[in-house]
């Protein structure tokens, strides 16, 4: 059965019971000063266990709160970590679950992603993926109901990725999240010191990251190529790394927050 794809890491980057979770993203949305600012339409949000970077998340996560009702379809895209994949996949599930309940993926917006020749359809590369799965919770507390279309970003030129988000780009019923994490097991003053040259890469918009730089690098740069040429306004929310949210600071892994909004007509 492919009808919906369970839970992998519920237990294990963040809390596996509903009420447990729920208070979780709660609490760290509650954490966030207010902002008055346009709501995104996308942002870039780091992917670690909550205790890590569920702070730096919800940074980003607190500002859609105004889109909830508005939005009905989230465009996810996060690098894969367990499974090669050339190009695109999306899965054949037709739901992804969390203790929070099922979030339903678009079959059009599927059916019309699968037609670009870099899509492709891997259950493998989804079935234990985390760097989508844990943006789920925060979602759905966000934005109540809406439709998935997850890609789990493998081998690919940032320009198949943007081609990808330019045919699905939509209105302002779609929101795109990009999930990423920055530099990895580097001491803390080390890892401050890359991590804000390349949260400076990404405010100029410069599709040039590279995978020390960022785990997501091939999502973000293709979403920063359609960023540049939609001319969408870049804010970093907030950056920090592991040594600042856990504890030890000698193999800390980068974390930053982005929103970008659109240009009002």
């Amino acid at each position: 059965m492919h009808d919906v794809r369970p839970a992998a890491v519920a237990g294990m980057f963040y809390p596996d019971a509903t009420a447990r979770l729920a208070a979780a993203v709660r609490g760290y949305l509650a954490a966030v000063a207010p902002d008055t600012g346009d709501p995104p339409k996308a942002v870039i949000v780091p992917h670690a266990g909550f205790v890590y970077s569920g702070p730096v998340a919800a940074s980003a996560y607190a500002r859609l709160a105004a889109l909830r009702g508005r939005v009905t379809r989230v465009l996810l895209l996060g690098p894969t970590h367990r499974v090669a994949v050339r190009g695109l996949a999306l899965p054949r599930a037709h739901a992804f679950a969390t203790p929070l309940g099922e979030v339903p993926i678009d079959a059009a917006a599927v059916a019309q992603a699968r037609a670009l020749p870099q899509v492709v359809v891997s259950d493998a590369a989804h079935a234990l993926e985390h760097s989508l799965e844990v943006q789920l919770p925060f979602l759905q507390s966000v934005l109540g109901a809406f439709s998935l279309v997850p890609f789990a970003v493998g081998d690919a030129a940032p320009e198949e990725v943007a081609a990808v988000l330019d045919l699905l780009w939509g209105g302002p019923e779609t929101l795109i999240v990009v999930s990423s994490d920055l530099s990895h097991y580097r001491h803390h003053s080390e890892a401050a010191r890359i991590d804000r040259a390349t949260a400076d890469d990404i405010l100029a918009l410069s599709a040039t990251l590279d995978h020390e730089q960022a785990c997501g690098a091939t999502p973000v740069n293709g979403f920063l190529l359609c960023a540049r040429r939609r001319g969408l306004t870049p804010a970093l929310l907030d950056l920090r790394n592991s040594g600042d949210t856990a504890g030890d600071r000698s193999r800390v892994v980068g974390y930053a927050a982005f929103a970008f909004t659109e240009h009002r007509t």
